[in-house]
């Protein structure tokens, strides 16, 4: 991975500005509680911040929709196959049987609804769906692309910060930088056999395109790595705010990791939904997706998020794997932490670029470079060691 240390900031994030990784590096940076906004990563201080944010993931093989989100599924399907009116309906009636599944359970009895199965029923809207009618009210398609910029997709995150965010006159510039760059390199997913058409060939940052008759509504942000899904951002029009889209759209990627799964890439089997902050009411449907999991802020092991609770509901910082170690009042009031002492045989390890060669870059110890000199920059290498790890800071390369 090529790197740029910055260093802590006093919003008590630790941040570096990654020029390029590999899916492997990003999926154990983001175990370790780091998280990207285009080439910028940054992983939160949770001891020195006064709302600690968790970093969450859900295991989608073992995943089942409560009543809610599936209610939520079917009415988007009876809006997309009806209209308006039949979206509103309670399920019952011939508008509120949107085929949502493939199989009935054993057993039952043909008057009994059948199974819910959510990758079924999250098809079952789009136009693709061979269950879907031609006479259906909508066309609604759902598409996959690697990340990339174009004046659709810019309009849509315009009207999305204007509409839903209140901060209109959003710059291409920002569209670009925070949604359309990535440091993941395009690597190829190990099938072991030629998987469905609508599954990409390649791990990297995507755009997942929602179109209603032909117009982008919504659009979500997503990484797929070796071992997840990571939800980057999701937004759409605000007309369509009444259907819960976020919802769906996390529904939407549950079923996808699942996919993958399904697949032979058994390995692939999470959604990682970004930051988990109990105390902030806006994050709390996040926790209704389940088995859901928290990491430990200090040892990185996973934790039911059921069991964390408790922990969570008692101390501003919360440690799940050792408790004692919570810590209860207001984060410190000083901004910054000093840099950690890192011992030198670690640093001796490190490397920094000096040049590209035919593309090969040219490195030497970071500690001779003449980047060390320099107090910040020694400071960012400092602080990417401690919250990297030794290991992964390892297999970086430092830049200036």
């Amino acid at each position: 991975m090529l790197a740029h240390p910055v260093g802590a900031r006093r919003d008590h994030k630790n941040t570096r500005l990654a020029n390029r990784a590999t899916r492997k590096v990003y999926q154990r940076m983001i175990d370790r509680g780091w998280r990207r906004s285009g080439l910028f990563c940054y992983k939160p201080d949770l001891k020195r911040s006064c709302c600690p944010q968790y970093t969450i993931k859900l295991d989608a093989t073992e995943f089942k929709a409560s009543k809610s989100q599936r209610k939520l599924v079917n009415r988007w399907t009876r809006f997309v196959l009806c209209g308006d009116s039949a979206a509103g309906s309670s399920g019952s009636g011939a508008a509120g049987n949107a085929p949502t599944t493939s199989s009935k359970r054993k057993g039952s009895s043909s008057s009994k609804e059948p199974q819910f199965v959510l990758e079924d029923a999250n098809h079952a809207s789009e136009s693709t769906s061979g269950d879907v009618n031609v006479d259906s009210a909508h066309v609604f398609e759902v598409t996959l692309e690697p990340s990339s910029y174009s004046d659709e997709k810019f309009a849509l995150f315009r009207s999305y910060e204007a509409n839903i965010h209140k901060k209109p006159n959003k710059k291409s510039g920002s569209f670009k930088r925070f949604l359309v760059e990535s440091p993941l390199q395009m690597e190829p997913i190990p099938y072991p056999s030629a998987p469905p058409a609508h599954l990409p060939s390649y791990y990297g940052s995507y755009h997942q395109l929602y179109r209603l008759d032909g117009r982008l509504v919504a659009m979500g942000v997503i990484d797929i790595l070796p071992s997840c899904i990571s939800s980057v951002y999701f937004m759409w029009e605000k007309e369509y705010e009444k259907f819960s889209l976020g919802k769906l759209s996390a529904l939407r990627e549950i079923s996808l990791a699942k996919e993958f799964y399904d697949a032979g890439v058994p390995q692939l089997k999470h959604v990682y939904m970004g930051y988990y902050i109990y105390s902030c009411q806006k994050m709390k449907y996040k926790g209704e997706f389940s088995p859901s999991y928290l990491a430990d802020p200090e040892d990185f092991s996973w934790h039911p998020l059921s069991a964390c609770e408790n922990v969570l509901e008692r101390f501003r910082y919360a440690c799940f794997t050792h408790p004692e170690h919570s810590l209860e009042g207001p984060p410190p009031s000083v901004g910054i932490e000093p840099p950690p002492e890192i011992p030198k045989p670690t640093l001796s390890e490190l490397r920094y670029i000096l040049a590209f060669q035919e593309g090969l870059p040219i490195s030497e110890p970071v500690t001779e470079s003449e980047y060390w000199m320099n107090r910040m920059s020694r400071e960012g290498v400092l602080y990417a060691v401690t919250y990297l790890g030794v290991e992964l800071s390892k297999e970086m390369l430092f830049v200036p």
